[in-house]
């Protein structure tokens, strides 16, 4: 065993045990080697707890270094991400008012007051508003337009039916009717047909210019042109030429008789046969 002074020196329980005198001294350097030892580690326990009073508490500061800086970085990333999903809020706005502005016909042109400047938001939404009022009004004439055209084929397609049967019955018995009715009366419905719309076409229709002909020859046609105008003036005409074909009836057949009295007394020649 090494002792203090680097001299090597036999354990205690190495060296051979002696009786009287050999024991007494083995026994005091024993409590010398102890009482040796003792001071040492008192030495150093000393020594541990001055160094330990003497040196900071460094493990709370680095501690506490370190909190510090994720405090700060956990309120950076806080106030990052509100910056930008404030500036995404404020780009989808943008967004939309440059799409408004690029769809609305009237934002695209400029007020001479204005000039060339930005069009503020509020003038992009009125804008917007009066172009959304218009197209509702217009989609609400066009609903009427096509509401009327749907009028006008429906009965278009009753006229081409009743055509179609006129036709067929025509194409049946092309010789029926043949001798019925006389050229004179067929021009006679003719005349009073256009008579009748003459009236009304020289009340609506005004000859100032083409233009106004044209437009009031279109309005004339479309009021007074319609299936079951022509059909009712029509059969007016043919009511009125009915009377007056067939009220004249009994006088002709006294003329006949007449001139049948006359054949037979022989005063003159045969006279041609009649209606009965």
């Amino acid at each position: 065993m090494t002792g203090a002074g680097g001299r090597w020196r036999s354990s205690p329980e190495a060296r051979p045990r002696t009786r009287g005198g050999s024991d007494n001294g083995l026994d005091s350097a024993l409590f010398m080697e102890n009482a040796r030892k003792s001071s040492i580690v008192s030495r150093a326990n000393s020594i541990g707890s001055t160094s330990a009073s003497s040196v900071p508490n460094t493990d709370d500061e680095d501690s506490d270094y370190h909190q510090e800086p994720y405090k700060e970085s956990y309120k950076d990333r806080r106030r990052r991400a509100h910056t930008q999903a404030e500036q995404k809020r404020r780009n989808a706005i943008k967004k939309g008012y440059d799409d408004l502005q690029a769809i609305v016909p009237t934002c695209e042109q400029q007020d001479f007051s204005i000039g060339s400047q930005k069009l503020s938001k509020a003038i992009v939404l009125q804008k917007t508003i009066d172009y959304i009022q218009f197209l509702h009004k217009e989609k609400k004439k066009q609903e009427e337009e096509v509401s009327t055209l749907r009028k006008d084929v429906m009965a278009l397609k009753i006229m081409k039916v009743n055509y179609e049967q006129i036709v067929k019955a025509h194409q049946d018995n092309p010789n029926e009717g043949k001798d019925q009715v006389s050229d004179e009366v067929k021009f006679n419905v003719f005349q009073a047909i256009m008579d009748s719309l003459f009236q009304s076409f020289n009340a609506s229709v005004s000859v100032t210019s083409f233009q106004e002909l044209s437009a009031c020859v279109f309005s004339w046609i479309e009021e007074h042109c319609k299936p079951q105008t022509l059909r009712d003036i029509v059969l007016r005409v043919l009511h009125q030429l009915k009377s007056q074909l067939y009220g004249n009836f009994p006088l002709q057949r006294q003329q006949l008789r007449g001139c049948r009295r006359l054949h037979s007394r022989g005063d003159g020649p045969p006279p041609a046969r009649g209606p009965r």
